[in-house]
């Protein structure tokens, strides 16, 4: 008899099916398979302690602070721990209690719903001069090679954008950007390039949305997260999915002294305000792409919050999609010029996916498609 560990038990189902279990076995089993932790914040002593207790009655554990038996303390934070299975049981007892319980029942319920999606790379064809990084810069001729490039590739996305975002970056008046991008936006409609890939429009000008969306683009990635309502109007009209994205400011100011209260909570919030506001237009969440925003307002400590806890945002059921390529904050661990940020690049994706990310945004797709490959060989490997 011998003994190996299970490192990370992704494919539950599949491992239990694997060892002849009984198939009714097997979902129950599954769950039990799944830990979860969470941070609840700012709960009075009421809900604590009915939480407390429901929480060992079905085998899960809250940790609290000293004093709150007694309520000693007006508010106090919290760390729920359990499997999906005692959880999925504790929401269900959650809803009938008091003390804003019946919200942390639904919050649970969404993290529980977890969505898994195909893995893609998105490759990205700048129309402009200006981007931070000049590997990324093409121009009419050079930036429709760039495209069937990437898709030879592996890109199962291209974005193509005539604007800057990069930090300090000045905005371009939307006749100026149409008359960057509209060759490339022209020439994948007459080529029918469209056929080999989707195409997405980084832009959140409608005018520059609307002739990307007539020319077979099938995403629009909106840095300002359909601030404007006018985008999610045209995807509803086009029948195209929006990726709304969290930046704080507007690309010249966003890194001047950027500060949160919780930056995971914080964008959370805004998710779930723009999401609404998609759903209100007539969008629905197979339509939305949510993107942290890596660099777009946010210090190296907020970009690495919100990596290590990417995953807390599958809870929307949306796609999620991480663009770090060749950022500052590498630069700001391991001192190195754009042009070798590479691997670093590759780290911080690879990671991502592995917490929740599905689209991987990037300037490198060759290496991308590579790195992704062995990551997923390396998941579905195993031992016999």
């Amino acid at each position: 008899m011998r003994i190996y560990r299970i490192d990370r038990p992704a494919d539950k189902a599949a491992f239990l099916k694997g060892l002849d279990c009984d198939p009714g076995g097997v979902a129950i089993m599954a769950k039990k398979m799944e830990t979860h932790l969470f941070m609840i914040e700012g709960m009075s002593p009421g809900a604590a302690n009915i939480l407390k207790q429901d929480a060992l009655a079905v085998g899960a554990e809250l940790a609290v602070p000293v004093g709150v038996v007694t309520c000693a303390k007006e508010r106090c934070d919290a760390v729920l721990m359990g499997t999906a299975r005692q959880l999925g049981y504790l929401a269900a007892k959650e809803k009938a209690q008091p003390f804003g319980l019946k919200k942390v029942a639904a919050a649970l319920e969404s993290f529980l719903k977890e969505r898994r999606f195909s893995l893609r790379i998105m490759g990205v064809v700048n129309a402009n001069d200006d981007s931070f990084y000049a590997g990324s810069r093409f121009r009419e001729k050079e930036a429709v090679e760039a495209v069937e490039r990437m898709i030879e590739e592996g890109a199962a996305i291209v974005d193509v954008g005539g604007v800057s975002s990069r930090p300090g970056s000045e905005p371009v008046p939307p006749e100026e950007e149409l008359r960057r991008v509209a060759p490339v936006l022209e020439a994948v409609y007459a080529q029918k390039l469209y056929e080999k890939a989707v195409f997405s429009i980084d832009s959140y000008a409608p005018q520059v949305v609307e002739k990307a969306l007539s020319c077979g683009f099938g995403i629009v990635n909106d840095i300002t997260g359909l601030a404007d309502e006018r985008i999610g109007k045209l995807a509803l009209q086009y029948g195209a999915k929006v990726v709304i994205m969290h930046m704080q400011g507007t690309p010249k100011t966003m890194q001047q002294d950027p500060r949160y209260d919780n930056v995971v909570l914080d964008v959370d919030d805004f998710f779930a305000r723009r999401i609404a506001k998609a759903e209100a237009l007539g969008l629905a969440r197979d339509d939305i792409i949510l993107d942290v925003g890596i660099g777009f307002g946010k210090r190296l400590e907020h970009n690495l919050a919100l990596l290590k806890h990417l995953r807390h945002f599958t809870r929307f059921g949306c796609e999620v999609l991480i663009g770090a390529s060749r950022k500052s904050m590498i630069d700001a661990i391991v001192p190195a010029p754009v042009e070798a940020r590479l691997p670093g690049t590759l780290a911080i994706h690879l990671e991502a996916v592995r917490r929740g990310a599905s689209i991987v945004r990037c300037h490198d797709v060759a290496e991308h498609r590579q790195a992704l490959a062995l990551y997923e060989a390396i998941e579905k490997g195993g031992l016999e």
